[in-house]
């Protein structure tokens, strides 16, 4: 095959010297491939630029078989002749099978006959042409009229699948959008009302359910939080300082220990000084675990077991706000006109009225039980952890190492060696 250029100078010269493009008569051996094939081979080479001659040709080969295999299978559905009684009559002369029979017999001899090959690669190019293929209803030798286009059929099976589906994608779009919509109705009606309810509460111009002995007990729940953090946060404080000085303690102990290894005169001073100051960071130590362990329960018991019952009871007080928000609009519509429109809203209102209802008595009683709970647990960890803190400290500052060590043993309290915190020279490579 020559390329663009060859071939645009081939044509200026033919016109040049004949006054026309078209080409003449040729002479010689005839052609391997028809136009169809060579236009063929061309888009193909054009798609897949990394194939070259012997895969065109294996393409070609492999397409021409697919292409009359499909043009044998359509074939057999050109026309199907049936009879008026609905039985199918026996097939003419010129009928589809025929045909098809005879259109393969011309493909599979198309060294012989150029005129198959045309057809074959126009097929291959364009695709069979479906159009033309029909169903005769009429029986043998029927009229044209009976011919019924399966052009006109697969349109609108077409066009009614196409139609089907994209309907059904409709109608879920719609119902997602239909569902979406209801929810941010329902919660801007919700939040509406609550607000209203709140700020008629602020105004005192609404009413609101009040249980006055559980919302005593929820004001005595969050005076003491408030007390209790401010144990922790001195608490908290007092290890801090401590810490500092059990360290300070120990490098006074290290200094006074390598200044009686270089002051001879003062070896013996230097040395009790330094033995005091190892004693007293070692029980330095002990009560810093003790008051560690004192820090983390209280933690634990202000910052999750409180704050646990606490968003339980900001819970309840939601409900309670909606529950005296649909409790209100059910007496605003009670007040009112009791048409048929108005009965309808007043069911739906006791609706709402009954499910908030609900909500509000589920959430007072869990409420009611928490706290309950969170009294016995508290009085059981303070009184561990006030003992434990009372004999730390007395022991500590008495001086009784035994009685120091003996507290941490009746509460379970192991110390961690010197450095436990810090990682290994392995860890740290």
């Amino acid at each position: 095959m020559r390329d663009r250029r060859s071939l645009g100078r081939a044509g200026c010269n033919r016109d040049t010297e004949t006054g026309r493009v078209k080409e003449g008569r040729r002479s010689g051996r005839p052609l391997a491939t028809s136009h169809a094939d060579d236009r063929f081979i061309v888009n193909s080479a054009l798609r897949n630029l990394m194939m070259n001659a012997t895969q065109l040709q294996a393409h070609l080969r492999e397409t021409q078989c697919i292409m009359t295999e499909s043009i044998m299978s359509k074939a057999a559905t050109m026309e199907i002749p049936i009879n008026s009684n609905g039985d199918t009559g026996t097939l003419p002369e010129d009928d589809g099978l025929e045909q098809a029979a005879k259109m393969q017999w011309s493909l599979d001899e198309k060294v012989g006959s150029s005129r198959g090959t045309r057809d074959l690669q126009q097929v291959m190019v364009s695709g069979p042409n479906l159009n033309e293929t029909s169903i005769v209803s009429g029986g043998y030798g029927g009229t044209a009229e009976g011919i019924i286009p399966t052009s006109s059929i697969k349109g609108s099976n077409m066009h009614h699948s196409s139609s089907s589906s994209s309907m059904t994608a409709e109608e879920t779009t719609r119902g997602v959008a239909v569902e979406k919509l209801e929810s941010l109705r329902t919660w801007g009606l919700n939040t509406y009302k609550c607000t209203k309810q709140m700020i008629s509460e602020r105004f005192g111009r609404g009413s609101r359910t009040v249980d006055l002995e559980l919302e005593a007990q929820i004001e005595v729940l969050r005076d003491t939080k408030r007390k209790y953090e401010n144990v922790l946060r001195l608490a908290r404080a007092l290890t801090n300082h401590f810490y500092n000085m059990v360290q300070t303690q120990h490098a006074l102990g290290d200094t006074f220990a390598d200044l009686s290894q270089k002051s001879p005169e003062l070896r013996d001073e230097f040395g009790y000084n330094a033995e005091t100051q190892k004693l007293l960071c070692k029980n330095g130590e002990t009560l810093l675990g003790a008051i560690n362990f004192f820090v983390f329960s209280i933690n634990t018991l202000v910052n999750k077991t409180m704050e646990d019952t606490l968003m339980t009871i900001k819970m309840y007080e939601n409900a309670r706000l909606e529950f005296d928000a649909y409790r209100s609009d059910l007496e605003e519509l009670s007040l009112g006109p009791r048409d048929a429109a108005a009965m309808t809203r007043i069911d739906s209102a006791q609706q709402q009225y009954q499910l908030h209802k609900e909500k509000y008595e589920r959430l007072r009683s869990d409420v009611t039980i928490k706290l309950k709970f969170l009294e016995e647990n508290k009085v059981k960890v303070m009184h561990k952890q006030l003992l434990l803190f009372h004999n730390a400290i007395s022991a500590y500052f008495a001086g009784n190492q035994q009685q120091l060590e003996q507290t941490l043993k009746q509460f379970n309290i192991k110390l961690r060696p010197p450095g436990a915190d810090k990682p290994s020279w392995l860890e740290e490579q």
